[in-house]
């Protein structure tokens, strides 16, 4: 035991205790012996409630106990020998006024002691565990994934532009399919100091897929593993700067037109939000990001370089009444050495092999990079540098009831069309995309009875976005894919929910290959 947890008890007990300890003669009335003896009593109690709770150990209570006998000791040969030296005779009496002084200043100092500690809650816990916030969500979903007549063969994209499957294992683009899918994830946010966090969390899924955390039941009744999902700090010096790094949640406002909500980040990323604090109906935000996609290990035979993705966006958050709230963004994204490399020495060995990006999922216009020396991989033929607009309507003028209007264009502007021609069949650039949503109801689900309905569209060309990061859902993931989602979302308990979406898109252009998909739901988060 530290002696911090008993050095400001010692004085005090040590006083009762040589108080209680004193001599009493004959001479002085029982009353007075029976409040000694009372106060001997509670000083005893209290040293060995201190031994339970673990403040002292009985080693330490025992040898406050002899030290205050000591003490009582010395003062009692000191008083004899000047009683004997002066002729004076003293009668061991002490007023009621010190009595009562004694007692408060031990039980103030007790008092302060057990509430500074908890001593009487059975429920205390550490300090530092009231700087942990845990968090969490549970998803169960069946998912319908029903395949328009007439899609072309999943053997028709195996050449470029696509670049899907094999001839021997296509991809499926005419078996409808059933699923059970499961998404766990459990968080953790500590509060370090005033200025410094972290965060955590770990999640169903796999280290394949950076767009999606679900688990499709059906393995045999096998377990399931979990990954990092996060792992992040954040240095918050001021209200108006915020500092993170590591693998964090996207920090740039956006939908799920250019970036999946599952996805997380890693990198470094910084807020700057000038005015945080005032009264001011407009406040402006900038946030700036660096972002590594592939660290390459250079070599002889690898002359890749890393790829990065470097970000900005600027945006406005507008209070223009109490129930009218506006909310723009416009970024900036830049990919940095995103396009593969073609093989222009035929040598057996491809020494571009790390310019091939490992995350996809379809839609980007992909070529052969390799048809001697490594056939059948393919990478990006075109460069990204997105140029994003995205704005929100909040109106809650029949509050609760919210009426949000979403708006998102995204323009890459980094497309060379005659390099792309020069690897593949020449085609028109395709590299617009443009979303709009309405949704009514309840901002959130947290109790029973809420609800909430939404329609949108969507238009995505196939070199608009990164497919790897795009939405997973709207026809299965990627880019390409035109037209509509409809859903609702009621709850029917606290923190628990039920939603249905269909989605209902095809393509813009190339092979036919249109999917409706149905997700029904039920939620729970903690």
């Amino acid at each position: 035991m530290k002696i911090r947890y008993f050095k400001p008890l010692v004085k005090p007990l040590a006083m009762a205790v040589a108080l209680s300890l004193t001599a009493v003669t004959p001479a002085q009335a029982s009353s007075e012996r029976e409040e000694l003896e009372t106060l001997r009593a509670t000083t005893q109690a209290i040293l060995d409630a201190l031994v339970e709770k673990g403040v002292l150990s009985a080693e330490v209570a025992q040898s406050l106990v002899k030290q205050a006998e000591k003490k009582g000791q010395e003062q009692a040969e000191a008083s004899a020998k000047a009683d004997a030296t002066s002729n004076v005779v003293r009668v061991p009496y002490i007023p009621e006024v010190v009595k009562r002084e004694i007692r408060e200043q031990i039980r103030q100092e007790v008092v302060a002691q057990a509430k500074a500690e908890e001593w009487g809650n059975v429920n205390a816990v550490p300090e530092w565990v009231g700087r942990l916030k845990w968090e969490g969500d549970f998803r169960l979903r069946y998912q319908g994934d029903l395949f328009a007549d007439g899609n072309a063969p999943g053997t028709s994209f195996v050449d470029e532009p696509y670049g899907l499957g094999s001839i021997s294992d296509p991809i499926n683009t005419e078996k409808d399919r059933q699923r059970l899918r499961i998404r766990a994830r459990l968080g953790l946010s500590a509060k370090i100091t005033d200025y410094v966090s972290a965060g955590l969390r770990v999640t169903t899924g796999n280290t394949s897929d950076p767009v999606s955390t679900n688990q499709t039941l059906g393995n045999d009744f096998n377990k399931f593993s979990l990954v990092l999902d996060r792992a992040f700090a954040k240095v918050q010096p001021w209200d108006w700067l915020s500092v993170s790094g590591g693998r964090m949640p996207n920090p740039f406002f956006s939908t799920d037109l250019v970036w999946d909500d599952d996805l997380n980040f890693d990198g470094v990323a910084a807020t700057f939000k000038p005015w945080a604090r005032s009264d001011r109906a407009g406040k402006p935000f900038i946030t700036l990001g660096a972002f590594p996609l592939q660290e390459v290990e250079s070599s002889v035979n690898n002359l890749a370089r890393d790829q990065w993705l470097y970000a900005a966006q600027a945006g406005l958050d507008w209070k223009m009444d109490a129930n009218t709230r506006w909310r723009f963004g416009l970024a900036y994204y830049d990919y940095q050495n995103i396009a593969a490399v073609e093989d222009t020495v035929i040598d057996g060995l491809y020494d571009y092999a790390g310019s091939v990006l490992s995350s996809r999922q379809k839609g980007n216009t992909r070529f052969e990079v390799a048809p001697v020396d490594q056939p059948g991989l393919f990478g990006l033929a075109a460069d990204y540098s997105l140029v994003n607009l995205t704005a929100t309507l909040d109106l809650a003028h029949f509050e609760p009831v919210h009426v949000i209007l979403d708006g998102d264009v995204v323009k890459n502007i980094g497309y060379d069309e005659a390099g792309v021609n020069s690897l593949v069949t020449p085609q028109e650039a395709k590299t617009l995309g443009w979303q709009t949503k309405v949704t009514v109801g309840w901002p959130s689900m947290q109790n029973r009875g809420d609800w909430q309905v939404f329609l949108g569209y969507r238009h995505l060309e196939r070199d608009a976005v990164l497919d790897a990061f795009a939405d997973s859902d709207f026809r299965l993931g990627g880019t390409n894919s035109k037209g509509f989602f409809i859903g609702g979302l009621y709850g029917v308990d606290r923190n628990s929910w039920l939603s249905a979406k269909w989605l209902s898109a095809d393509q813009i252009d190339g092979e036919p290959f249109g999917v409706d998909v149905l997700q029904v739901d039920f939620n729970a988060k903690f």
